[in-house]
């Protein structure tokens, strides 16, 4: 791969010059020898709905493990770069830390422990010491914003079907009380009726005040719930700005790396 990254595209600046929530400088990605992200810097403001769209391998989902730290393993696997949470340095925390914090990750394929009910699934999302006392009362809150999870709270989660894991992987991971949520390609494999109903829920959780990342492939949907975007193309963040600022156009030619 060519040491020369496109150079990025910044349509609009924030409305808010406020301090960010999360602040991602010069983030650098391997994966062994290969190079999965370049210099990545972002910043993303509380009550976002942030958008990260762009091609399968375009770095989406290695740029929300290296916020959440588990690209941090070693030589195999590192990061070089700044991420920060309303001030406090993340890139140096272990994931577990980072939770603490107030970042979790949805992760594509779910990853649930599949042979536990979706009750003992939610109650490993409130392991940290500082949730453990109010786990009861988390749960009573997932069960609420997930009627069909309370229905099915013993229910081994390998019977389920892929949209009620999604509601599951989901409601793990609010059970820490996150201040910003990174959701991980939220639509992939499911039915477009489905897909409706977790982006509502999306809608809900954010408008309870919780910052969302949001990584898709499908652009028309990213963008119809994003207050901002940014088109990621081979590692690099090409095209920044807002769905009102941005054209089609723009985007589709950042998605696939033609000329603008």
């Amino acid at each position: 791969m060519a040491a020369s990254r496109p150079a990025k595209v910044t349509a609009a600046a924030p409305a808010a010059a406020a301090v960010p929530l999360l602040s991602i400088v010069g983030l650098s990605a391997w994966y062994g020898e290969l190079r999965a992200i370049w210099d990545v810097s972002l910043d993303i403001h509380a009550g976002d709905v942030l958008a990260i769209i762009g091609a399968n391998g375009a770095g989406k989902s290695t740029l929300l493990k290296s916020i959440t730290g588990l690209m941090n393993r070693g030589a195999a696997a590192h990061t070089r770069g700044r991420v920060e949470l309303g001030g406090r340095r993340l890139d140096a925390l272990d994931t577990g830390q980072i939770v603490d914090a107030g970042v979790t990750l949805v992760p594509e394929g779910r990853r649930l422990f599949a042979r536990m009910s979706v009750e003992d699934n939610l109650l490993a999302g409130a392991f940290l010491p500082r949730v453990r006392p109010l786990a009861q009362r988390r749960l009573a809150e997932m069960y609420r914003l997930f009627p069909k999870l309370a229905e099915r709270r013993l229910q081994v989660v390998s019977q389920m079907s892929g949209g009620e894991q999604q509601m599951v992987a989901i409601a793990r991971a609010l059970m820490s009380q996150p201040r910003l949520v990174l959701f991980d390609e939220l639509s992939l494999g499911l039915a477009p009726a489905v897909v409706d109903d977790i982006y509502r829920k999306v809608a809900e959780i954010h408008a309870q005040g919780t910052t969302c990342v949001i990584v898709e492939q499908d652009m028309k949907r990213a963008l119809a719930v994003a207050n901002r975007v940014c088109v990621m193309l081979e590692g690099a963040i090409v095209l920044e700005g807002t769905p009102a600022t941005l054209s089609e156009a723009q985007i589709t030619a950042a998605y696939f790396g033609t000329e603008r």
